[in-house]
């Protein structure tokens, strides 16, 4: 293979970078642990510009004829390197996290003081115990891992299985810093070898985590085993090589539509694709929200949480919302969740970006048809519901929802499907009744309103075990 250099999208680079200086906006990569900061290749429009290292792609892949430097590591001290890893993002040992976040709210949708706190929680992706319970609950234990779990076959035959390292590609995206950090986890907890794609409304969280991995544990197998680079997304030049069976065994991609469908094209035998498919996510409210002012209170707080979650930047944000009964209790719980949605949170701002020319010529519309449809709030980012007789046709994003009356939460089932990845259900005692009907439809999360941004380690994501789906599964029979 030959080097490639390339040309990137469109990106805004503003003055709230602070303290850089002019000209475009640096971007390192890391290239098997090795941090690489060179800055040849400018990608944007003039005055909107950041620049990259050239890429080596044979830099990018690590042979076949000899294993990846980590398969050999015992998984304890795996654990161990990751959580010592996190206590240096959480005290931000080498100002790594600081320099990433001065970098971020250029590229970044996201308001400089969610990302604040968003990094400011990024170390607990690391702890020992979320590490362990995907471990655990995932794989069944760390043996298998290790080495080889006996398991006794029909008619007493003996056999082995392990749950091979891999050699992944992944598509991160950039919706939420998270997203990196999750996955340099699930790739160490692997201890295969792991090539990150930066997306580019996150050019800075992967290097970042690594750069600080590698400061704690200079040329450690695990740092040796992560590359994370930015090329423009969809440049064969680059796919068309590196997307091969014989350099990688599965493509892990995030994103939306057009990025699935564009890593299908190279799913082939001995080249899986593990898609985290775009997802949108509802909530459903019984009437017992509007038994009393302090349920309303409640269950609008609630609602608002999950409603704003990342700004509605991430699939768990809900944006459709289910009212159980008659318009009036719509309308009562529509202004509550209105005057919630104005509130900062550990994940949201206060404000939020402003509602885009498009969606407000389809909400103007809606302002016009007040028997059927009234508009609560305006388009300055602090939130805004409307209340229609079915599901607007449209995708409300930006700190929008929609909020329908139905006779009853069963009702409600019949709009959920299978891009429908978290429902929040109030009040909890509701979600028995409707667990199985949601899951029947395709749903792959039930959650208390209020709880769909917290996703507990070692449960499943997007209606599979990624640990399970990352693995490389051999049998010795």
């Amino acid at each position: 293979m030959s080097g490639a250099t390339l040309s990137g999208p469109d990106l805004s680079d503003t003055a709230a970078t602070a303290g850089r200086t002019a000209g475009p906006t640096p971007v390192v990569h890391v290239v098997q642990g090795v941090t690489d900061r060179g800055s040849a290749v400018v990608h944007g429009r003039p005055g909107e510009e950041f620049s990259t290292p050239v890429l080596d792609l044979d830099r990018l892949v690590w042979p076949r004829s000899e294993p990846g430097p980590a398969f050999e590591v015992p998984t304890s001290e795996v654990v161990d390197l990751l959580v010592e890893t996190g206590r240096h993002l959480k005290d931000d040992t080498d100002g790594l996290l600081a320099e990433a976040l001065r970098h971020m709210t250029s590229v970044s949708p996201l308001p400089e003081e969610v990302l604040e706190r968003a990094y400011a929680r990024l170390w607990r992706s690391f702890e020992a115990p979320q590490i362990r319970a995907q471990i655990d609950n995932e794989l069944g234990g760390a043996d298998i891992l290790d080495g080889w779990r006996e398991v006794v076959l029909p008619g007493g035959r003996v056999a082995g299985i392990r749950a091979f390292p891999p050699r992944l590609v992944h598509i991160l995206a950039g919706n939420a810093p998270g997203v990196a950090a999750q996955s340099i986890v699930r790739g160490s907890i692997t201890k295969g070898v792991n090539l990150l794609k930066l997306p580019s409304n996150d050019l800075f969280t992967a290097t970042a985590v690594l750069r600080t991995m590698a400061a704690v544990a200079p040329d450690h197998p695990v740092v040796r085993s992560f590359s994370a680079v930015y090329w423009r997304g969809g440049d064969t030049s680059v796919e068309s090589v590196l997307f091969r069976a014989q350099f990688f065994d599965k493509l892990v991609a995030w994103g939306g539509e057009s990025t699935i469908r564009g890593a299908l094209k190279y799913v082939g035998p001995g080249f899986e694709l593990v898609s985290f498919d775009p997802k949108s996510s509802i909530s459903m409210i019984g009437a017992q929200a509007l038994a009393s002012d302090e349920a309303l209170e409640e269950a609008a707080e609630a609602a608002a949480t999950d409603a704003t979650f990342y700004n509605q930047a991430a699939c768990v944000a809900s944006r459709f919302q289910f009212v159980e009964g008659p318009v009036e209790n719509a309308d009562r719980f529509a202004a509550a969740l209105r005057e919630r949605m104005g509130v900062a949170r550990e994940f949201s701002s206060a404000g939020g970006p402003k509602v885009g020319a498009e969606l407000r010529e389809e909400i103007e519309v809606l302002r016009g048809l007040e028997d059927d449809y009234r508009v609560w709030g305006g388009y300055d980012g602090r939130g805004l519901v409307i209340r229609s007789p079915e599901p607007v046709e449209f995708h409300p994003d930006g700190k929008v929802v929609n909020v329908v009356p139905v006779p009853s939460l069963a009702e409600a089932v019949r709009y959920a499907g299978v891009a429908t990845q978290t429902v929040g259900v109030y009040p909890a005692t509701r979600k028995a009744e409707l667990r199985d009907a949601l899951a029947s439809a395709g749903v792959q999360r039930v959650v208390s309103l209020g709880m769909a941004g917290g996703m507990p380690p070692g449960l499943s994501h997007d209606g599979f075990y990624p640990l399970q789906r990352l693995m490389r599964w051999v049998n010795d029979e």
